[in-house]
């Protein structure tokens, strides 16, 4: 195995690396397990108000070093710090969410028996492993984390190699605000190294968000360790405009939809389904302000979009959009990647004209290229929207509520918003189905994933 560590902190808009972390040594891993694990006993006892109250004070940290953590990220994965800053108040806003309303949510359920009393109780299971992505490196963690804390269960965490500076803040962060130690455990493993913590019998669920390859292999070790998995992988998710939309308020959407950092959303607008009679005039407005959309320094608040996370992301999207292009795709508006420039920089790129045998009809788009279709019907656009493997969110716009009443019960999908953007809140669930995944985050059912329902009985 090589000794080069794979935890970089390096800077996508220069491409220098800046700092590295060492991986961790198998004492490493094997003192975090064994933390989350001992830690457990007495965590799942503390009070259902010290938590709340803990939680409240990770929102608080989150709030008084948003300056600092935002640097860290954009210094990391490239996001402007504006959207850098919008991620950490959003974490702030889920700890306080899960604070407030976890202790409604993990009240007993009463059952109405024939005889006697029933009601399922709801306590934690144990120490659980997480597997977190670079693209909202605070955001995905605290989805994870503050329901989990709440809950009762303790934490290992493993995040992106691309982001290490941040997963060392975020555990400093927890301690500051009073997490007893081992409750969070974070570790700069390897892949294989992950694996065999999914094995390890002390840890009882894993929760991964990430790609359908790492998916697959997390959910093949788990299944074969009997451990529960929640899944949140890839997206290509639909955005369709019918004939009787807001023009300029769909065409608004669909750059932030699209765009938003840098396109690197599982959820973003990644196929812009066009309804015929009004296709022309959506193309025009959407690829205009697509022009205007420019390339700058991540670390001003004014930047609209700055670099990809990695210059290997830069190449592999550079890759594909080749593809599709070099397969018979129309450029309507010429992006990609900057090769001579230092840095991870990708200019946006619109396509249309992709059909059923190019490769990335299937594909995820996972950056700045927006692919637009052509559709005849609302039939037609019903039937492209499901025809790709992923199932995770989609946008409808239109006028009418029938319309999308419609459209929101065919599309094969786990999330559908009307007249606006793909988002999550922090009260509502967030995942897929399909190739995109399965369990859900955020909402209350963000707390029900690693949980013991124990029925109770009492026939006396």
């Amino acid at each position: 195995m090589s000794t080069e560590s794979i935890y970089k902190v390096t800077n996508p808009a220069t491409g220098v690396v800046e700092k590295t972390y060492p991986i961790a040594t198998e004492q490493d891993i094997e003192q975090a397990v064994q933390q989350a694990h001992s830690a457990y006993k007495d965590w799942k006892t503390t009070s259902i108000e010290q938590r709340s109250q803990l939680l409240h004070r990770i929102a608080d940290k989150y709030e008084e070093k948003i300056d600092e953590l935002a640097a860290i990220v954009t210094r990391e994965m490239g996001k402007p710090i504006a959207q850098s800053k919008g991620e950490l108040s959003f974490v702030a806003e889920i700890f306080r969410y899960y604070a407030d309303t976890a202790p409604s949510l993990l009240e007993p359920d009463t059952i109405d028996v024939d005889s006697g009393k029933a009601r399922v109780e709801k306590h934690p299971i144990g120490a659980l492993f997480g597997i977190m992505p670079w693209n909202y490196p605070h955001y995905q963690v605290a989805r994870f984390a503050a329901p989990n804390f709440m809950a009762g269960n303790t934490l290992v965490l493993k995040h992106a190699p691309q982001c290490p500076e941040t997963a060392e803040a975020i555990e400093k962060l927890f301690l500051e605000a009073g997490l007893p130690q081992g409750v969070y455990n974070n570790i700069f493993a390897t892949n294989d190294q992950a694996a065999d913590i999914i094995r390890d019998s002390r840890i009882q669920g894993v929760s991964l968000t990430g790609s359908e390859k790492a998916g697959q292999v997390v959910a093949q070790i788990a299944s074969s360790a009997l451990k529960k998995v929640v899944l949140e992988l890839g997206g290509s998710d639909p955005f369709i405009v019918l004939e009787d939309a807001d023009l300029d308020s769909a065409v608004e959407h669909a750059i932030d939809g699209r765009f938003d950092n840098a396109g690197q959303a599982c959820n973003a607008a990644k196929r812009l389904i066009i309804l015929d009679s009004i296709y022309d005039r959506f193309v025009d407005k959407f690829t205009n302000a697509v022009k205007q959309i420019s390339l700058g320094d991540p670390m001003q608040k004014n930047t609209r979009m700055g670099p990809l996370s990695s210059i290997s992301a830069a190449e592999n999207l550079q890759k594909q959009l080749s593809s599709a292009v070099d397969a018979g795709a129309t450029v309507l508006v010429e992006g990609g990647y900057d090769a001579e420039k230092p840095g991870a920089w990708f200019k946006p790129a619109v396509l249309t004209d992709v059909t059923s045998d190019m490769e990335i009809y299937q594909q995820e788009l996972f950056g700045p290229v927006a692919v637009i279709y052509k559709v005849a019907s609302v039939e037609d656009a019903i039937a492209l929207a499901n025809d790709v493997p992923f199932g995770l969110g989609a946008s409808i716009h239109t006028s009418s509520e029938d319309l999308a009443e419609r459209l929101s019960n065919e599309l094969e999908v786990g999330m559908v918003t009307i007249n606006a953007s793909s988002g999550s809140e922090a009260n509502t669930p967030f995942g897929g189905v399909k190739r995109s995944g399965f369990g859900r985050e955020l909402g209350r059912l963000g707390i029900t994933e690693f949980l013991n329902f124990k029925l109770v009985r009492d026939k006396s």
